[in-house]
């Protein structure tokens, strides 16, 4: 370390790998924004943040598989904040968010646009309710910020068109609700499909449409919208990409054949 530099502590680390999650892979710099006021945040130069934002892309599975790489030096601290991280999303996206809008001095419902009145309804306790609030926030950002606000689809590039859809159910995966690489960016139309069974998408990123909307009675709209993408490739997200055990069990288990 060189002479005046400061050791990074956990929660400024837990803090930058937040803002990893929710940036596209091209913004990881230090000219970006939102890296420059998470820099004034913490007390650290937005080149500092950057090259921590490049050491934890260099741990990130899903760039390693295509060859992508980060920093070369990463810091024995960084690879025990996002081995944690990844591997106990449940837990640690909604610490993060904690962190983050004590750091910003408002509350975690003003952080995620929460209204109040959500925060005491059906029963459940406010922190309950929040937290499942908080991380639906949280998965939501860090989809559409692999997919570069894109629908894996058709290319639309409207968020509030978007959804950040689960590739295996919500219902049925508790442990992988908030894994990036068990949600795909897609807009509502096609998301219906999917989770229906009508659309899914192969293990070579590829779109399948169900022989249930072939076999219909063709129309235009089904033509256009939905027979005319068999066999297309999806559009892939820079980072996390989808994971093939995923993609099987909807292949196997949701799609109907």
């Amino acid at each position: 370390m060189k002479e005046g530099q400061k050791l990074w502590t956990r929660n400024e680390l837990i803090l930058t790998i937040n803002l990893y999650y929710k940036l596209p892979f091209g913004r990881l710099h230090r000219l970006n924004p939102e890296v420059i006021h998470l820099a004034n945040l913490i007390g650290r130069t937005p080149d500092a943040v950057a090259y921590k934002l490049v050491n934890f892309a260099s741990l990130d599975p899903s760039l390693k598989a295509r060859g992508i790489k980060g920093a070369s030096n990463t810091s024995k601290l960084d690879v025990e904040i996002w081995n944690e991280f990844f591997n106990n999303l449940n837990v640690l996206a909604f610490e993060s968010e904690k962190l983050l809008a004590n750091a910003e001095d408002i509350s975690i419902e003003q952080l995620n646009h929460i209204p109040e009145f959500q925060s005491i309804k059906e029963g459940k306790t406010r922190e309950q309710l929040v937290e499942v609030r908080v991380n639906q926030s949280f998965f939501r950002k860090s989809i559409l910020a692999s997919y570069n606000n894109t629908c894996c689809i058709t290319g639309i590039q409207q968020p509030e068109l978007l959804i950040a859809g689960h590739i295996k159910p919500w219902s049925v995966d508790k442990e992988n609700r908030l894994n990036p690489q068990n949600g795909i960016a897609i807009n509502a139309l096609h998301d219906k499909a999917f989770e229906n069974g009508l659309l899914t998408i192969t293990t070579d990123f590829k779109i399948k449409i169900s022989p249930t909307l072939f076999k219909q009675k063709k129309s235009k709209s089904i033509e256009d919208y939905f027979l005319k993408l068999d066999n297309q490739d999806i559009i892939l997200p820079t980072k996390f990409l989808p994971d093939i055990e995923f993609l099987k069990y909807h292949n196997e288990v949701c799609f109907k054949q």
